[in-house]
């Protein structure tokens, strides 16, 4: 079943972007040392038609992890009260969210900060430091391997039909010289995305950013990816025909969500 593209936003932010937040509170020293400690349940609930939608944010001793199943009682919740104030507030619009847990206000203020972290990865978020530069793009090769997988499972007509008449393949992203890697395995119209280098066979396609300055302007838009072949700040092993469909496909995820 097809979901509306408000729906299918809202569906690719729960589920590929805030899994990134553990990237932020793992490799950001600042963040790390905030969350240092922390054990914690925070909740993101989203209300409408054809939900709830929603995930809780667990920290455990400081380590994050993501839980879908929402199991549990929380100590703080963000609500909102549709699909559209949720997109909104995570593409970085002026919306408040109703906030239970206010029992807990240093937690809150740390969820409230771990947000605003994840502001790196807006289009207009242009770090100078190497440190935040590689985290961006750390960031947005985890977020968009998975995205591409849930635009799938969402059900967007052409790329269930793009992914429908494939084999089992894999379609892997990495950038040279550093240990940032994900992928994407396709077969027959299922997907499932995954961190690090695929090793049990061959990837169908394998695009690799040439370092983090390489990958920079390719991922942020500021470069089309066929000058990006020729400029090369990426190569491609494999079919350039299908790693420019799957670039393409990022595109949309890209202007879906923000």
């Amino acid at each position: 079943m097809t979901e509306n593209r408000t729906h299918l936003a809202t569906r690719i932010l729960l589920k590929a972007l805030f899994p990134v937040m553990k990237v932020v509170v793992a490799d950001d020293p600042k963040m790390n040392r905030r969350f240092n400690g922390v054990s914690a349940r925070v909740r993101f609930s989203v209300a409408g038609d054809g939900g709830p939608w929603g995930t809780d944010v667990v920290f455990d001793d400081g380590a994050l992890l993501v839980d879908g199943a929402m199991e549990g009682e929380a100590d703080v919740s963000f609500r909102f009260k549709s699909p559209e104030a949720f997109n909104a507030f995570m593409a970085g619009k002026p919306v408040v969210p109703g906030i239970r847990g206010w029992r807990h206000p240093m937690l809150i203020g740390k969820m409230v900060s771990l947000l605003l972290a994840m502001k790196i990865l807006m289009p207009d978020a242009r770090p100078k430091q190497e440190a935040k530069q590689r985290l961006k793009v750390k960031m947005i090769v985890y977020m968009i391997t998975t995205a591409l997988s849930q635009y799938n499972k969402g059900g967007d007509p052409e790329m269930s039909r793009w992914t429908g008449k494939q084999p089992d393949r894999i379609y892997q992203m990495s950038v040279d010289g550093e240990e940032i890697a994900a992928y994407v395995r396709v077969k027959a119209g299922k997907t499932k995305a995954g961190r690090g280098l695929y090793t049990r066979r061959r990837p169908f396609v394998h695009i690799c950013f040439n370092g983090i300055q390489g990958a920079l302007p390719v991922l942020m838009g500021d470069v089309e990816f066929v000058e990006a072949l020729g400029r090369q700040l990426v190569t491609v092993e494999g079919s350039p025909e299908y790693a420019a469909n799957l670039n393409d496909y990022m595109q949309r995820i890209q202007a879906l969500i923000v």
